[in-house]
C-alpha cells in the first residue's frame, strides 16, 4: 500500500458574486493524516472540498499536491477520491460493477481490473455481496461500496463529504471506526467535511475549526476541546456554561473575575486581557462539581432541572442574577438519590485550568 500525498492549501478564497465563501485559508496537511473540516452550514467546509477537487476554480490562491499545482487540472486528473452523503452509486450496476466503473473509465487492463475489484471488496468486508444490486444492501453496506469505488482507483486524496450523515445513530459510529481503519490500513490522506463534532473528535488527526469562511483553529481534538483559541471554538466543539463578568486582576497564569452573580472565581488567565475589561467565563458542565457546603472558587445557587441520562445526571443550576449553568455528574449506585428540585448547592470547577477566560462579544 502506498502513503499518502501531501496536501497544500495557500491562501485560498473564492467568491460567489459578491460573497466571500471562504477567505484566505491556509492548509498544510501531512500524508496519511486525516483531517476534519467542522464548521456550521454556510462556513464555507463544502467549497473547500470542491475546490480541493476541482468542481470550482478558487478566486484567489493555490492548491496543490506534493509540493506541485494542481489548479490547471481538472477533477479527472486530480486523482481525487470523493465519498458523498447519499453514496452516488449507480443503481443499475451490481456492486462489483459500480467498484469496476472508476477503473473501467481510466481504462485498466481488464485482467487486472477483477482482481483489483475483489481486493477492494475484501478490504471493505463486502466480497460476498458482489453480485448485489444497490438496492438490495443496506445503508452501511452501500457506504462500504462506495468507498471501495473511490479506494479502487487508487486517489491521492479522500474527500468525505458528510459521509456519515444519512444513517443512524448506532451504524454511524460503526461506519465512523471502520471508515478510521480503512484510512489507516490504506494510508491515504483524507480531508472529513462534518458539522458533527463528536464525529470530528473521534476521527480527525487535526481539526479545523470554520466560521465564516474563514479557519478560527487548527488542532489535535484535544486542543480545540480542551484549549480552544476563540470563544466561537469553545461554544461550538462541545457543550459549555458560559457565564459573563468583568477581569479584577491577573497574572501570567491564574485570573480572578466578578461574576454577574456577584461571586469571584479564579480562572486561567488570558493575553490582552487586563483588569476592568468585560469577560465571560467558560466552564465545561462536565469540569463542575456539586457540593452541599460552601468551599472555595464556588457559586450558589439552587437545582431547577435534573435529567438523568444513561451513566451520568445532567443537572441544570439557577445561579444569581438570572445566570443559569449545567453540571454533569456521574450517576453512581442505583440505590443513590438524586439532587431533589429546589435544592441549594454549591458549583465548584474541579481545577482553576478548567475556568477558561475569553472577552465578552
Amino acid at each position: 500500500m502506498h502513503r499518502g500525498h501531501q496536501l497544500r492549501l495557500e491562501g485560498i478564497t473564492h467568491r460567489f458574486g459578491e460573497f466571500v465563501a471562504v477567505q484566505g485559508i491556509d492548509l498544510d496537511i501531512a500524508g496519511g493524516e486525516i483531517i476534519a473540516l467542522l464548521g456550521p452550514s454556510g462556513c464555507g467546509k463544502s467549497t473547500i472540498l470542491r475546490i480541493v477537487s476541482g468542481f470550482i476554480s478558487q478566486t484567489q490562491g493555490r492548491v496543490m499536491f506534493d509540493g506541485e499545482e494542481v489548479d490547471h487540472l481538472p477533477p479527472n486528473r486530480r486523482a481525487v477520491g470523493i465519498v458523498f452523503q447519499n453514496y452516488a452509486l449507480f443503481p443499475h450496476m451490481t456492486v462489483r460493477q459500480n467498484v469496476a466503473f472508476g477503473l473501467e473509465a481510466q481504462k485498466w487492463q481488464r485482467d487486472r481490473i477483477a482482481p483489483r475489484v475483489d481486493e477492494m471488496l475484501s478490504l471493505v468486508h463486502m466480497r460476498e455481496f458482489a453480485e448485489r444490486m444497490p438496492r438490495e444492501l443496506s445503508g452501511g453496506q452501500q457506504q462500504r461500496v462506495a468507498l471501495a469505488r473511490c479506494l479502487a482507483v487508487d486517489p491521492k486524496v479522500l474527500l468525505l463529504d458528510e459521509p456519515f450523515g444519512a444513517l443512524d445513530k448506532n451504524l454511524r459510529l460503526d461506519m465512523q471506526i471502520e471508515v478510521k481503519r480503512l484510512q489507516r490500513e490504506y494510508g491515504i490522506t483524507t480531508i472529513l467535511v462534518t458539522h458533527d463534532q463528536e464525529e470530528a473528535l473521534s476521527m480527525a488527526d487535526r481539526i479545523a475549526v470554520m466560521s465564516r469562511g474563514c479557519i478560527e483553529q487548527v488542532s489535535s481534538p484535544t486542543e480545540i476541546y480542551d484549549q480552544p483559541a476563540t470563544l466561537f471554538v469553545n461554544q461550538f466543539v462541545g457543550t459549555t456554561n458560559i457565564i459573563p463578568g468583568e477581569l479584577i486582576e491577573s497574572d501570567a497564569t491564574a485570573c480572578r473575575v466578578r461574576l454577574v452573580t456577584g461571586e469571584t472565581l479564579e480562572a486561567t488567565s488570558r493575553p490582552g486581557l487586563h483588569a476592568g475589561a468585560k469577560v465571560v467565563v467558560s466552564i465545561r458542565p462536565e469540569h463542575m462539581r456539586l457540593q452541599d457546603e460552601f468551599v472555595p472558587n464556588c457559586m450558589r445557587g439552587s437545582v431547577k432541572a435534573v435529567l438523568p441520562l444513561g451513566p451520568y445526571v445532567l443537572y441544570e443550576i439557577e445561579l444569581g442574577a438570572g445566570a443559569t449553568i449545567k453540571v454533569s455528574a456521574p450517576r453512581r449506585a442505583a440505590g443513590d438519590s438524586l439532587r431533589a428540585l429546589g435544592q441549594m448547592v454549591h458549583a465548584a470547577p474541579a481545577k482553576v485550568a478548567a475556568c477558561l477566560v475569553f472577552p465578552s462579544q
